[in-house]
């Protein structure tokens, strides 16, 4: 197959080019008319004024989009910035100062009267149940029906079949197979329904293993392998600090030893705002590349640059901060349990995330599309975010998937012509448990539980306090601090818009980092001021906890770790929070335990009552394999789950996944359903045949793409390596 010719098609004008254009022109001449009637500083005499106004506006877009292009390709994503706000405000200027019928004051009227246009806009647009989102689309989507040559259509009209084949790859940060069907059931996903409804694609679920946490599942997802990544942030003997997946040295140095150059992206693909790259041509606000910069800036110019989209959006950004402080005391109010503390930075990061990351990840990837991008993948993080801090089940959670449903839609109309004939995936990295933290049923957090277990009797309170001070030297958040996983795009962005350096100081690991996570031990002089390797190190990522001991050079044996602190094992079992502790014997033996008894993972051999007995079929592979990693802590702890799935984060996080329990590892695939699932590489899993690990579900997203004709060679089907160390 190849494209349709684009020379005459790309002048056709249609008649939804026309209604398109009528309505920008009414919508804008309207919520400039209403802005200047509140804004004293500006007048207008004449009401046609504002007709022109208007296509003053929109035809000063369309005479300087190519010098900004110009500029974005030389100065970057700071040049597409500054140089569209500064071409709107002036575009705005000239309309309302040299036009006829108009009478201006200072420009900071008319930066007045373009936040107050946005606004209006943007309300009268709800008021008449158009989506808000498409308008950050709308002359991108007109542009592309006129390079394709065709009226608006569905994505099944005749065609198409002419198109080549490309894929889009939608990862919906966090969602869990029952969360989705919730959705589905309750109206809130109508996109995705009508898929389902149609028979264009299945639904189906799987398994994310054990370090059920976004690195984890994204690398393997993008890259194949999980085998370097044992939780969100862990303890490296070998660089003698911890690793944290937000700093985008680290993930950088991740993907570096993971990558073999072949990932899903590779060959030409595009990602976008992933934690890794997929060895993607372009990368677009990915973590990985951070330090590489946001991605080339004359991809962002159509947001920055468009009238009112980038104004749009910082002002509904305000707005989600301050739905997100009502929401947040209407759980206080109403007493909901469990709960955490929503205050603090969590409601900037929700407004940032949820309307300026969601809208500018709308239109770079509708822009991929348009350009005819072979594959593209995109991560979604706005339900993960809101479900961490409200829970997963939550009306403001749920919500948040209903947008992302929205905004699935909007690049489906711009896939239906596009120089490609797309077919869509949408996936989860993992789902999400709700339960109430650790430190809300223990009275105190698990680092300050595992210091006093190390020093029992009247020592105790010592022992806590020589452990916190040793976790802040060390740079290392409490483990009950939320916020560290949603400061991941929030550090994206600094490290990418700060003035690029080379050399070592690009090599320098987290230039930049804002969060609970900023504080880092950094190469060089510095490192003769810094306290002693700590005594122990304690992370939580979700209800998956880990315990190293980072003074010794090995990992340390169960019985060693009893000999030196006698109370902390048991002590640790007999935690009403805590489920099981996964210790690893002189003879390479690999024990969990429980306060009830034990299990061998390798035999099965079980001592008293099953402590896996609650935790599905796959619980005793799954810690078997994340304990034998090479940077596994040197204990491994699972919260206690109880008979409806409810956990205990180890960190302050009231919706939470890493671990097992609950809904956290039953991940989501959506997929078109001509691109079908063998039989022979499904696992049964509590009864159901799926897909485990994230490894699998890559090779067969890149076996989708050789089915399409996109890609020339599947990976090797490599079930052995994948179940390494498995039971």
């Amino acid at each position: 197959m190849s494209a349709p010719a684009r020379g005459r098609a790309a002048v056709r004008v249609t008649a939804a080019d026309v209604r398109g254009a009528v309505w920008s022109l009414v919508s804008t001449a309207v919520g400039l008319g209403l802005a200047i009637w509140f804004v004293p500083g500006v007048e207008v005499t004449n009401p046609w004024s504002l007709v022109l106004a208007a296509l003053a506006v929109g035809l000063g877009d369309v005479l300087l989009r190519p010098v900004l292009r110009r500029l974005a390709h030389r100065f970057g994503v700071v040049g597409a910035l500054v140089s569209g706000v500064v071409a709107q405000l002036a575009v705005a200027w000239a309309a309302l100062t040299y036009l006829p019928g108009f009478r201006s004051g200072s420009w900071v009227d008319v930066l007045a009267v373009l936040v107050l246009a946005a606004v209006l806009m943007a309300l009268g647009r709800w008021v008449v149940g158009a989506s808000d989102n498409e308008y950050v689309l709308g002359d991108l989507l007109r542009r592309a029906r006129r390079q394709a040559g065709v009226p608006r259509r569905g994505p099944g009209a005749a065609g198409a079949t002419e198109r080549p084949a490309g894929l889009l790859v939608v990862l919906l940060d966090g969602v869990a197979r029952p969360t989705l069907d919730y959705a589905l059931q309750a109206g809130l996903a109508p996109t995705l329904a009508r898929w389902l409804g149609s028979g264009s694609h299945h639904l189906t679920t799987w398994w994310a293993r054990v370090p059920a946490t976004t690195p984890a599942s994204t690398i393997g997802l993008l890259h194949g392998s999980t085998e370097h990544v044992p939780a969100f942030r862990w303890w490296s003997r070998a660089l003698g600090r911890l690793v944290v997946t937000n700093r985008p040295a680290d993930a950088a140095a991740v993907e570096a030893r993971t990558s073999d150059g072949s990932g899903l992206l590779a060959g030409g693909g595009v990602a976008v705002s992933t934690m890794f790259s997929g060895d993607a041509a372009t990368s677009l606000l990915v973590m990985s590349r951070a330090r590489e910069g946001l991605g080339p800036g004359q991809m962002f110019v159509h947001f920055f640059a468009s009238p009112f989209v980038l104004v749009r959006a910082v002002v509904v950004a305000l707005g989600e901060l301050f739905k997100e402080l009502y929401q947040g005391w209407q759980q206080a109010v109403r007493g909901v349990e469990p709960r955490v503390s929503r205050l603090g930075w969590y409601p900037v990061l929700r407004a940032v995330t949820n309307v300026v990351l969601r809208d500018l990840n709308t239109t770079l990837v509708a822009e991929q599309l348009v350009r005819g991008t072979p594959v593209v993948c995109v991560d979604l993080v706005d339900y993960d975010e809101i479900a961490h801090h409200a829970g997963p089940l939550r009306p403001e959670s749920l919500r948040a998937l209903e947008g992302l449903d929205r905004v699935v839609g909007l690049w489906e109309q711009v896939a239906a012509v596009a120089p490609r004939r797309y077919e869509v995936v949408v996936l989860s990295d993992h789902g999400q448990s709700l339960g109430s933290t650790f430190e809300q049923v223990e009275g105190r957090s698990f680092l300050d539980e595992v210091r006093r277990l190390m020093a029992p009797g009247p020592g105790a309170r010592a022992g806590v306090r020589r452990g916190e001070e040793d976790a802040r030297a060390e740079g290392r958040r409490r483990a009950t601090s939320p916020d560290s996983e949603s400061w991941g795009p929030a550090n994206t962005a600094l490290n990418a818009l700060r003035p690029g350096t080379s050399g070592e100081e690009a090599a320098e690991p987290g230039r930049m980092m804002v969060g609970p996570d900023r504080t880092e031990r950094r190469p060089g002089a510095e490192d003769a001021a810094l306290p002693e390797v700590p005594e122990v190190a304690v992370v939580g990522s979700g209800n998956l906890g880990m315990v190293w001991f980072p003074r010794e050079p090995r990992r340390l044996t169960g019985d060693e770790v009893r000999e030196r602190w006698p109370g902390l094992l048991p002590g640790l079992v007999a935690n009403p929070a805590v489920g099981v502790v996964v210790e690893r014997g002189a003879g390479g033996e690999v024990r969990a335990h429980g306060c009830g008894g034990s299990r061998d993972l390798r035999s099965g051999e079980v001592v008293g009552e099953d402590p896996l007995a609650g935790y599905g079929s796959r619980a005793a592979a799954d810690l078997l394999r994340v304990a034998a990693l090479e940077d596994a802590g040197d204990l491994v702890l699972v919260s206690r789950v109880d008979e409806v799935g409810m956990v205990h984060a180890f960190e302050g996080l009231v919706g939470s996944h890493g671990g097992l329990g609950g809904a956290q590892n039953e991940a989501v695939l959506l997929h078109p359903a001509h691109l079908g699932l063998p039989d022979d590489e499904l696992e049964d899993v509590d009864g159901t045949p799926m897909l485990v690990g994230a490894e699998a579900v890559h090779r067969r997203l890149v076996a989708w793409l050789v089915d399409l004709g996109v890609r020339s060679v599947a990976p090797a089907a490599d079930g052995a390596g994948r179940r390494a160390g498995e039971p």
